[in-house]
């Protein structure tokens, strides 16, 4: 049953086109699809949420999908990758399991997604290629709170049909609702377990924040109408703390999420059995990481500190960077991009090493 649905600021707001509602317009999901990839994963026996898989630079035929932040972690666990909402990891499930099949879920969840120019459908589909509506992402989060099965959405109270379609397996919602109660809560929300998740649009279009409890769904979509752009907008940020707004009026205390069923399999990476402790993508190409670069001070620089630190800026690289001057480390496992550095006076070989192994180096003069 919808039991609120808030689809503008304000029906007579015209300049904020108040008449349009959005929770039944078509946006683009961002990262808000991704538990549902992980969730057919479980259920086809590809990983577990404790399976290992890389997140390093992967191409599949043409296509050369980034992390949101151009970052890169390495291998990780399902369940931190969908806690981080990495996109190489989950555009690899993807490919293994074919687009179709996540389409195929959406529609058993009762979505509807529609495909740009009714093309068919990509591996940019788990990264938020699809429109969707806030409706149709509130009936895919109930389906994966209700384990696993369709909940139709009605504004008036009705029984449930007898028989639902069944979206996942039980084991695998709960899994992936157990992967997203994980998830800290935004800057002084109350610390409860909620399962929720965020996404941002490409282009910062759209910002979402749905979540559950045992009991009730919120979806919280933040944005312009009209599709303009808000620079540095991110679901994580903007619509989250609404979504923990909307729960602490709701109600004084969350509804405990159920304990595992008995099919769950709750075992560490190392206790897995071989083929699901570690996924490795047959569809991907992995591409040369890019190794770091000094983007301030370039090679051959003249630079003049009056005294004070020289501030370093690194472009492209995996973090930690150790930093060197003349060979000596003068910085050691710093995850900052622009660190400041105390140098002496005088000729100085500047060099960065990242995570990866990767370098580079100037040769400045320092007065």
């Amino acid at each position: 049953e919808i039991l609120a649905s808030v689809g503008s600021s304000g029906y007579s707001h015209d300049t904020r086109q108040g008449f349009v509602d959005m929770t039944r317009a078509l946006r683009s999901p961002g990262s808000t699809l991704k538990p549902l990839v992980y969730a057919l994963a479980f259920d086809e026996g590809l990983a577990h949420p404790q399976t290992m898989i890389d997140d390093r630079p992967m191409r599949f035929g043409s296509y050369a999908p980034q992390n949101f932040d151009g970052l890169y972690r390495g291998p990780v666990t399902i369940e931190q990758a969908l806690q981080l909402s990495l996109n190489i990891p989950v555009v690899a499930l993807t490919a293994e399991l074919g687009p179709a099949r996540l389409v195929a879920g959406l529609k058993r969840a009762g979505v509807t997604p529609v495909l740009p120019g009714d093309a068919p459908p990509g591996l940019a589909l788990a990264l938020g290629g699809v429109g969707v509506t806030a409706e149709d992402l509130t009936a895919l989060y109930a389906g994966l709170a209700s384990g696993g099965l369709a909940v139709p959405l009605s504004a008036r109270p009705a029984a449930l049909p007898p028989v639902r379609e069944r979206i996942v397996s039980p084991e695998a919602a709960w899994q992936v609702g157990h992967i997203l109660a994980g998830m800290p809560p935004p800057p002084n929300a109350p610390r409860q377990r909620l399962a929720y998740k965020t996404g941002t649009s490409y282009g910062h279009r759209d910002t979402w924040a749905v979540g559950f409890d045992a009991r009730h769904v919120v979806t919280v979509w933040m944005g312009r109408p009209d599709g303009t752009p808000v620079p540095g907008a991110f679901g994580a940020d903007v619509a989250a703390p609404v979504l923990f707004e909307a729960f602490a009026r709701l109600k004084p205390a969350l509804d405990p999420l159920p304990p595992p069923p008995p099919g769950a399999l709750m075992l560490s990476t190392a206790a897995l059995p071989a083929p699901l402790r570690a996924f490795h993508p047959r569809a991907a190409a992995f591409a040369a990481e890019a190794g770091p670069e000094l983007a301030f001070p370039p090679d051959g620089a003249l630079v003049e500190t009056a005294g004070g630190p020289l501030t370093v800026k690194i472009a492209g690289g995996r973090p930690p960077f150790t930093l060197l001057a003349n060979g000596a480390p003068i910085v050691v496992a710093t995850r900052s991009r622009a660190p400041d550095l105390a140098l002496a006076p005088g000729h100085v070989t500047l060099s960065v090493i990242d995570a990866g192994g990767g370098s580079a180096r100037a040769a400045i003069e320092v007065r």
